[in-house]
């Protein structure tokens, strides 16, 4: 599900400044990157049997590269999904979730949205 109006979307961050502030955060930058994205995920977990909730927000950069740790990023909007072991996490509208879950994942965002806005980049 996309998490549509955080704000976060319209950020330009550098990659330093990024990955401090999300850390802090509780955002993990995983494996999954390559040398023109980041993905950073926080994971959710849940009372239901074998289903775990993740917040992600990912980036693209604009400038440098993550690889050499000078990269200079566009948020995206973020996403919020559904892990479903053994097959992996779906982030469609139709998952269900509820308005609890979707306004804790909002909550979090904002909080890492606000330090990130201070980095912003025009």
């Amino acid at each position: 599900m996309r998490l549509e109006g955080t704000g976060i979307e319209e950020l330009i961050v550098e990659q330093k400044p990024l990955d401090h502030i999300l850390n802090k955060n509780g955002f993990i930058r995983g494996g999954q990157w390559d040398y023109e994205r980041v993905t950073y995920d926080y994971k959710i977990g849940s009372h239901e049997k074998n289903i775990t909730y993740y917040i992600r927000i990912q980036g693209f950069v604009i400038e440098g590269d993550v690889d050499r740790g000078n990269g200079v990023f566009q948020l995206m909007t973020p996403l919020l999904g559904r892990h479903y072991y053994p097959h992996g996490v779906e982030y469609g509208e139709e998952e269900g979730f509820s308005p609890d879950l979707i306004n804790r994942a909002k909550s979090l965002i904002a909080n890492a949205q606000e330090t990130l806005k201070g980095y912003h980049k025009s």
